[in-house]
Formats: structure tokens, C-alpha cells, sequence
């Protein structure tokens, strides 16, 4: 169920792909070079003769298929029949609900899918859409009871069904695609019926109330831009939806929507074709259900209390309303392949209507021979060779790849949102990142953390005369208990390199280097960098945890234990990504700043026999009456036995600290081991409690 998938292959394929060579030449080198670039497209067409059924038993030599008018050799073709069969409900205790609910979170995109990782291929894509700021409580509370219906009984195997809102200005991802009931429901538990309230329409004709105001500013010139803000919201979620590769159905649940002459026709026209290009086909559902309307209008409005009454055109007027609000509804279903369910009370039918739609359908894939990367559409035709009856829906077109060097400024940002999202790490540039943690107040803790990327990977570029390394970064921290974003932070950074610098490049990393406070608990951190030179990315995804160190009764509490093999003057940190009036600000809080110089952890802990190795942590005396001594030290093992161990240390907190901190600091020479790995061990003992505290990590020593 792919609807356009594009590959790059650095291999010679043999199935439309175009090679680039020539013979060598007398007395060259035995060497040569194939470069090899092949487009792949996947194209999702469902086919029905004129009585509306499937037609079964088709090949590639069935279709024709052009791009731009240029006949495409089709290289494959597949049936896909998805079940509609509904999966059982699950039981429940008797008088129980058996739902978890989980912390509703608003995203901004659709998570896209990577061309190696076809997550949703032989799965139905749903999204639900709730238009809230257009639909009374009322209609809210049928729309939403009508989506948990379907979820509890018309749900089949292969579905997967997506929660979209739009209410406070902005079209909210409150669920992506999963087939997992339990969440479906518990997003729509958490909605709120009444909330997103404050564009319903109102009309300016006879059938208006009558509120004895001044004369004042149409609410037309209002409607106009409402319903425009409703159709760039619909727009808006097709575009979201495009990142996919399936068919996929919008269903939009609204309390109709009217337009205002010619002045919303620029707007639904962008619409229709953001869906047609995305692939999305809009299935709309009128929540006010089958309406009895009164004459005159209902009791949320005041009476017209004008000559129309008596004439017969406030009705009509009434009457007239309600059909263009179905008119709109109608015309986004059927000019993006869908069906609008109108006047009809029981709104589950709409949704089953649309999975039922995405049940038969064929996948033609080929290799497009425009093998240009330039971002343009490419329009798409298929037509039947032996049925010129048959009805064939496809999706129109799709936009080609583009080379990173032809990005806009909005295409790399998309970029980075895009990868950012994924499940799946990207590897082309090498991350390694350590975290480290160390208590500020009885609540809260600094954390610094520092990311290393080798310096050999990232390309260098002519700016100004000089060498620049250009780098983009971007990274968000989740509170895995609670699910809410922390913090998300973008930044970029442009390092200037003079001639020996870039030389040393090849053999040392970049940095980059930050701190934030946190709150003791258990963290999710999600890390990307781009060369923005290539548009090469690296993502690097780890948990962490902060411990509430005042809880700590039976052990001496203690920080992190930074490894290092260099401390760096703040002024010398030439590959320190980290912008300067962060440094000032985190320099202030950070411990492992002291001196204007700053103690640079060991990110991978591989370290030299010739270089000093520092060791530093702090512990904490917080319940102490007074001051009282700890002491420390540092050993080495290696099979078990030790090999290496430093004179114990005693230190004494300083007077008047409220957290009773002890800095612990360590400098290590120990040229008589020989190289190899380590378990390193840090123990710190407080004889006056008899309490103590172990740490151990791997070391790497190399000569």
C-alpha cells in the first residue's frame, strides 16, 4: 500500500537504472568509477468496473502509466485485498472499563517513514480529524462517541487509525498511527467536549437574529477568513499525511462548512490539490446528523425579527445555509476520492465507508527516467488497456527527490523535523554523548552533557578565504514517567578554521557542549547533528536517570564521576560548538568548570599512558549537623585483581554550604601499567556514619 517511495543506489541495477562510464584509456589506471542512480515510485491504483466492483486478476501489461507524458515501464505489479472483517472487542469485568489512560501529548507532524523501514506497508492509514473550533458541544460529543464506536467494534488487523484536532490555532497530532485500542481510546477520553470553541459560523442574510446592536462590521468579512483558516487546517494535516507512502483517508468530522461566495475559492483550491498530491482522500462527516430544522432557526439563536419572517425568506434562508454547508463537505469528498456521509445519524458509517474504500487495490512500481533531483511535481496518468470502462483512482502525481544542495531554508528545517521524528537512528555521521548530573539545591540538578563527533566526517567549506565546518543541531528532552517535553532546543554553528586547524580536524572531534537543569527522574534525550555542508545526519537516542540524592539513607550520596584527560581554558575550547553566552551562563553553574578552565570529560574513556587522567565528583552531607570528613579514593582492576590504587583522600565540606557539598578531585600518573582495559573504581567512606559509595567503569589505556 506504498504510494511513492525514492531510493538511491550506489549499485548497478539492472532494472532501469542509468550508468555513467567510459573505456580506459591507454596506460591508465586499472581503477575506475560506476556511478549509479535509479528512482524508484510506488503507485497505489484502485480499479472498479462501472458497477463499482473490484476487478481481480490484472498484470503490468494491464496498465499504462506515464510521468509528465512519457510512457513508464512498469516493473511490478501486486494485488492487495485488506480484511474488513472487525477484530473481537476485548472482554471486560462486568461494570468495569478496562482503560489506561495515557497522558494525551500534541505533536505537529505525522512521525515520517524511512524508505529502508515500510512500517505501514499492507496497513490501512486512518486519521481521524476533529475540527473543534467548528462544532458545537453537541455535535462534538457525537463525533467523538462515533470514533469510539468504531474503534471498540469495526477495527480490523490491519488498520491503523490516527487522532488529529484542530482547536487552539493548529492542527494537533494527538495519536499517531497505531493499532493499539487502549491509546485510541484513552485520546478520545481525554477530549474535552466544548473545547477549540470560537469560529462557529454566522450568517448575514434574513435569517440573522435580531440583536438590536449598532450597525457594525459584517460577520461575513469574518467568515471569510474562518472558513479559510478551517480549509489551510485541512491543508495542513494532508501535508502531514504526505510524508507517507500508503493510501491514506482523512476523515473530518465537522459541523459543515459554507463558503462565502468566490472569496474561499483560492483556499479549497490549494487544499484539494495538497490532498491529491499527498495521497490523501478526504472523507467528511456531518455531525449535526439527520436535522430537523426549525422555520425559523433553533434556540441558540435569537429570533430574525424582521420582514422576512412574514415573507417566507428567512426559512429559505435557513434552508439555503444548511445546504451550502453540505455543498463544501460534498465537494472536498469527491474531488479527492472520498464520500461525505450527510444526514445521517448514525456517524460510524462514515468511517467504516472510508476503511472499507482501502480494501482492493494495486501496486504498480517503476523506475521514473527522469532521473533528475529537482523537487518539481510529476504528474501521473494510468489508464486500463483492455476496459475503457473502468474507473481507476489514483493518486496524480508526486514530487520528485531533491539534492541536499538544492534545499530551501524550509526544506532543511523539514529535513531535520522529519529525522528527528524517526524510530530508527541515521548513522552517517558518527555520535557519542555522555551525561553527567550534579546537584544545585535540595530539588534541582545541573546536568551537562557533551557530544563528540569526529572531525574526519564532517565536510570543510570555502567561506570568506577561510575554512568553515558548518553544523546544525537539534535536541529534545522527554520525561519518560510523565511523557511531556522538557525542553527542545535548535542551534547551529559556523566554526571558523585557520590552516593548521582544519589540518587537525582530520584526526580530532568536534564538540559540542551544553548544560540544563532538571528535576530528579528518568529521561528520554533524543540528539541530532547535520553537516550542513552535505545534509549528512547523525542521531544518537539514550535514557537517563536523575536520582533524588535526598532519599539516600544507606549509601553517601554522590554525583557523577567525570573521567577526563584534558582540561581546556574556556577561551582555547576551539572545538566547542557551544554558543558564548551559554558558556557564560552554564560556566557559572557547571562544576566542572573552576579557573576559567574547564574539565572535559572522556566521552568514549580511552585513554593515554603519557596524559594525566582527572577524576571528579562531589558528595553530599545534606542531613550532617556539622562538617565531617569523607574519604576517597581511586583503583584500578584488570581480571578481577587490583593492579592500582591512590592514597585515600580526606576532604571536609566547606562551611555554610547547604547541600554539604564535598568536591572530590583526582589526578592519576600511572606509567608502569601496561595497555589494555580496566574496571575503574571510585569508593568514597564516611567513618563517621560507617556509610559508603562504589562507582565502577570500564577504562581503555593505550600506549
Amino acid at each position: 500500500m506504498r504510494s511513492l517511495l525514492t531510493i538511491f543506489l550506489l549499485a548497478a541495477i539492472s532494472a532501469g537504472a542509468q550508468t555513467i562510464g567510459q573505456n580506459k584509456a591507454p596506460g591508465a589506471s586499472d581503477t575506475f568509477t560506476l556511478s549509479v542512480r535509479s528512482q524508484l515510485v510506488v503507485e497505489s491504483v484502485v480499479v472498479k468496473d462501472k458497477q463499482g466492483n473490484p476487478i481481480s486478476g490484472l498484470t503490468a501489461q494491464d496498465f499504462t502509466l506515464t510521468e509528465d507524458g512519457v510512457p513508464q515501464k512498469i516493473r511490478f505489479c501486486e494485488h492487495q485485498t485488506l480484511p474488513t472483517k472487525a477484530l473481537p472487542v476485548p472482554p471486560t469485568p462486568a461494570g468495569q472499563e478496562d482503560i489506561k489512560i495515557y497522558r494525551r501529548l500534541a505533536h505537529t507532524q505525522v512521525a515520517p517513514e524511512s524508505p529502508e523501514n515500510l512500517k505501514y506497508k499492507d496497513r490501512r492509514l486512518l486519521a481521524l480529524y476533529f475540527d473543534m473550533r467548528a462544532m458545537p458541544p453537541g455535535d462534538q460529543l457525537r463525533a467523538l462517541s462515533a470514533a469510539e464506536k468504531f474503534i471498540r467494534t469495526q477495527m480490523t488487523a490491519v488498520d491503523l487509525v490516527s487522532i488529529l484536532r484542530y482547536g487552539g490555532g493548529s492542527v494537533d497530532v494527538l495519536q499517531d498511527f497505531t493499532a493499539d485500542r487502549n491509546k485510541l481510546l484513552s485520546i478520545l477520553e481525554t477530549l474535552i467536549v466544548g473545547e477549540g470553541q470560537g469560529s462557529i459560523e454566522s450568517a448575514d442574510d434574513a435569517s440573522s437574529a435580531d440583536t438590536g446592536a449598532a450597525f457594525g462590521q459584517d460577520d461575513s468579512e469574518f467568515n471569510v477568513f474562518n472558513t479559510d483558516r478551517q480549509l489551510s487546517a485541512l491543508q495542513t494535516a494532508a501535508q502531514m499525511l504526505g510524508q507517507l507512502n500508503e493510501k491514506k483517508a482523512l476523515i473530518y468530522f465537522a459541523s459543515g462548512m459554507r463558503l462565502n461566495g468566490v472569496d474561499n475559492q483560492a483556499q479549497l483550491h490549494a487544499t484539494v490539490d495538497a490532498a491529491i498530491r499527498a495521497g490523501v482522500s478526504f472523507w467528511p462527516i456531518d455531525a449535526r446528523g439527520l436535522v430537523a430544522e426549525a422555520p425559523l432557526g433553533d434556540a441558540t439563536q435569537g429570533s430574525p425579527g424582521n420582514q422576512g419572517m412574514y415573507t417566507g425568506a428567512a426559512a429559505l434562508a435557513t434552508t439555503n445555509n444548511f445546504q451550502q454547508s453540505q455543498d463544501t463537505l460534498f465537494a472536498l469528498a469527491g474531488d479527492t476520492g472520498g464520500k461525505a456521509l450527510l444526514d445521517y445519524n448514525d456517524l460510524t458509517r462514515g468511517i467504516v465507508q472510508a476503511q472499507q474504500a482501502i480494501s482492493d487495490y494495486y501496486i504498480l512500481e517503476y523506475y521514473t527516467t527522469n532521473s533528475a533531483l529537482d523537487g518539481k511535481f510529476r504528474k501521473i496518468k494510468v489508464t486500463l488497456n483492455n476496459n475503457a470502462e473502468a474507473k481507476l483512482d489514483f493518486r496524480q502525481g508526486y514530487y520528485a527527490g531533491k539534492e541536499f544542495s538544492k534545499f530551501t531554508v524550509a526544506d532543511k528545517e523539514r529535513q531535520l523535523e522529519d529525522a528527528l521524528m524517526l524510530e530508527d537512528p541515521i548513522t552517517e555521521l558518527t555520535i557519542a554523548m555522555e551525561i553527567n548530573y550534579f546537584q544545585l539545591n535540595r530539588a534541582e540538578y545541573f546536568v551537562p552533557m557533551v557530544v563528540k563527533i569526529p572531525g574526519r566526517e564532517l565536510a570543510l567549506a570555502k567561506k570568506g578565504g577561510a575554512d568553515h565546518t558548518l553544523i546544525d543541531f537539534v535536541y529534545e528532552i522527554k520525561d519518560i514517567y510523565g511523557g511531556s517535553t522538557v525542553t527542545n532546543v535548535r542551534d547551529d554553528t559556523n566554526i571558523k578554521l585557520t590552516d593548521k586547524t582544519a589540518a587537525e580536524l582530520a584526526h580530532l572531534p568536534i564538540e559540542y557542549d551544553t548544560g540544563f537543569t532538571l528535576l530528579p527522574g528518568k529521561y528520554m534525550i533524543k540528539f541530532l547533528a547535520r553537516d550542513d555542508e552535505t545534509g549528512r545526519i547523525g542521531t544518537y537516542q539514550t535514557n537517563f536517570v536523575i536520582p533524588n540524592l535526598n532519599k539516600e539513607e544507606k549509601r553517601v550520596p554522590i554525583s557523577s564521576v567525570v573521567l577526563s584527560s584534558q582540561r581546556t581554558d574556556l577561551k582555547d575550547a576551539l572545538y566547542n560548538a557551544e554558543k558564548s553566552k551559554d558558556q557564560v551562563k552554564n560556566a557559572a553553574a557547571n562544576p566542572l568548570v573552576q579557573d576559567g578552565k574547564k574539565l572535559m570529560p572522556s566521552v568514549t574513556r580511552v585513554f593515554s599512558k603519557g596524559r594525566q587522567m582527572y577524576v571528579y565528583l562531589q558528595a553530599y552531607e545534606q542531613a550532617a549537623a556539622t562538617p565531617r570528613p569523607l574519604v576517597a579514593f581511586v583503583s584500578f582492576y584488570r581480571d578481577q585483581a587490583k593492579v592500582f590504587e591512590t592514597q585515600p583522600i580526606a576532604v571536609t565540606p566547606a562551611a555554610g554550604s547547604r547541600l554539604g557539598m564535598v568536591p572530590l578531585s583526582f589526578s592519576l600518573d600511572f606509567p608502569q601499567l601496561p595497555p589494555g582495559q580496566y574496571d575503574c573504581q571510585v569508593t568514597v567512606v564516611d567513618p563517621t556514619e560507617m556509610k559508603s559509595t562504589y562507582w565502577q567503569s570500564q577504562i581503555m589505556l593505550v600506549p
